[in-house]
């Protein structure tokens, strides 16, 4: 099993000293490479922002209007660099607030280390109603992180935050989750910063296994690959790519996977050409994906078809089923093997590539159908540089982009998986374009999605983040109503909205304003936003749109 472990400590190490908790808590992140935190200061963390002051030249602070924005950014920053994203909030209402972001990346696999505030020591558990108490904080934080840990002295918080983050890069990286009473934050101790914690190491799972999968894979007559987001986290698309030529597998790609394989190859087929490719497939290799299907549905196979499932969670590769072939195992290094393993003779067969650009032209010209979805995305894709990062949102555009935009590089589509958190899309855009400074970053948002966290307007101003951030505007709630008036007799209610001007509310903040009525106009305004690179939002009004799933007839 993959694991990282705490490096011995050895000339790295720090000979104790005396130092009060929240200066071994900031001395422990800059000796992990930490160099900027997402916060919002509170009473409880006055000792911990007081060692944030001592170091700002060594770690950036960006504090937030939200806690809610501090861990969407944590998430977003993590994603696009690769290392963790740390949000800093204080106890009870703060660490609520931040809850949902912090599911969103538990539910994307994000490397998020939230460091957050207690009540003093001596009265968790009692229950006398003290400022921001809960109960049983730590327990609440088990709902959304894979590592919960209280320090009790100054000279607990390195190791707190060391074994946190070691957790992040051992087997399947999810949030973590670090407390801090406030008079410990205060109160010195002597206190040993231990060494770096160690990379990711790498495990290619059971050799017998992997020989097993290399001897299917190579005598496959129609062989087939899902891959997912545990393919982009491990970086193994060069592994992924390459094993699927020396078979001619096509792949099809879940949408957390999306980047790890250049949409323009003939082998990425997309997520729709699943109901054409399943049937006929007699190997398939399911490689750090929790094998779904376009709307989340559990895949099915024949007992007549072999599956190879390769995931490090030992617990997702048989959560819905047990296979031919399992494999815990980090992709990289078990593809890496496969690789190695397989056999390399197969004739190319230019049918087969033939009938695969056919297909895969047929299925994209029935999602490019749906508009005026397909127009706008279509004018974001051809603006934005490949590298260029698109963050979608739970509304049309974002629907629509989770089937239909194409994905040239890794890490440059970002969503948030099955949690579907209304609202994420702004904050988390502004995380990507932080870590991503030089890159163009665009969130593509609806009206009712954007306004859990248009206040972060000002964040973008105050810190100088260059995101471009798009507004689809319908005044509503829109697949509610559409939904209300469809599917429910008519029977509308509570998905109407009452908007501002948003090119007057960006200019109030000190955002530049835009508005596009048009695909042309959208692509125009883009492209002068991309030159422009600082804070911009762009309003585009539109009306109802279709439902892609039902046009799509996946509902």
């Amino acid at each position: 099993m993959s694991s990282a472990v705490v490096t011995e400590k050895t000339v790295d190490s720090s000979a104790p000293r005396t130092m009060t908790g929240g200066e071994a808590a900031v001395e422990t992140l800059k000796r992990n490479g930490v160099d900027t935190v997402f916060g919002l200061p509170g009473v409880q963390l006055d000792g911990l922002f007081n060692a944030f002051y001592e170091n700002k030249d060594s770690i950036r602070v960006i504090h937030t209007r939200h806690e809610q924005a501090t861990a969407y950014m944590a998430d977003g920053y993590a994603r696009v660099t690769g290392k963790e994203g740390v949000c800093v909030v204080v106890p009870g209402p703060g660490v609520m607030n931040a809850s949902a972001a912090l599911a969103t990346a538990y539910a994307c696999n994000s490397s998020v280390l939230c460091l957050t505030g207690q009540i003093r020591s001596d009265m968790i558990g009692v229950g006398v109603g003290l400022l921001h108490e809960i109960p049983d904080q730590l327990g609440m934080a088990r709902s959304f992180s894979k590592f919960q840990k209280r320090a009790n002295t100054p000279a607990e918080v390195p190791a707190a935050l060391e074994q946190a983050i070691a957790a992040t890069r051992t087997g399947r990286p999810r949030p973590t989750y670090v407390e801090v009473p406030p008079d410990i934050f205060f109160a010195s101790g002597e206190v040993e910063i231990g060494s770096a914690v160690g990379k990711r190491s790498r495990s290619g799972g059971d050799p017998d296994l992997i020989a097993r999968a290399a001897e299917a894979l190579s005598s496959a007559r129609n062989p087939l690959i899902y891959a997912g987001g545990g393919v982009l986290l491990a970086n193994a698309g060069e592994e992924l790519i390459e094993l699927a030529r020396m078979i001619q597998a096509p792949i099809i790609v879940s949408r957390n996977g999306k980047g790890v394989i250049d949409d323009r190859d003939d082998l990425s087929v997309g997520q729709l050409a699943d109901k054409d490719l399943r049937p006929e497939a007699d190997v398939i290799l399911v490689v750090g994906t929790r094998f779904l299907g376009p709307t989340s549905e559990p895949l099915a196979t024949r007992a007549d078809q072999t599956v190879i499932r390769i995931d490090i969670d030992p617990e997702e590769i048989v959560r819905n089923g047990r296979w031919t072939i399992e494999i815990e195992a980090d992709a990289r290094a078990a593809l890496a093997a496969l690789v190695d393993a397989v056999s390399p003779d197969r004739a190319l067969d230019a049918e087969k590539l033939t009938a695969l650009r056919a297909m895969k032209a047929r299925l994209q010209a029935q999602v490019e159908s749906i508009e005026p979805q397909a127009s706008y995305a279509r004018a974001i894709r051809q603006t934005l540089p490949d590298e260029g990062i698109l963050v979608g949102e739970m509304t049309q555009i974002g629907y629509w982009s989770n089937l239909g935009y194409p994905v040239y590089k890794p890490n440059t589509y970002l969503g948030c998986g099955y949690q579907g958190t209304l609202g994420f899309g702004f904050t988390l855009a502004m995380g990507a374009k932080v870590g991503k400074p030089d890159v163009p970053v665009v969130s593509v948002n609806g009206d009712g999605g954007f306004g859990f966290t248009l206040n972060e307007l000002s964040t973008l101003v105050q810190h100088n983040i260059g995101l471009i951030t798009i507004v689809f505007n319908d005044n509503a709630y829109g697949n509610v109503k559409r939904i209300q008036q469809v599917d429910m007799g008519g029977r509308q209610i509570a998905s109407d909205l009452v908007n501002p001007d948003y090119v007057k509310l960006a200019e109030a903040f000190g955002v530049t304003g835009r508005r596009a009525e048009t695909p042309d106009q959208l692509a125009q305004q883009l492209a002068d936003s991309i030159r422009a690179d600082e804070p911009t939002l762009i309003e585009v009004p539109v009306s109802q749109m279709p439902d892609p799933w039902k046009t799509l007839k996946l509902r």
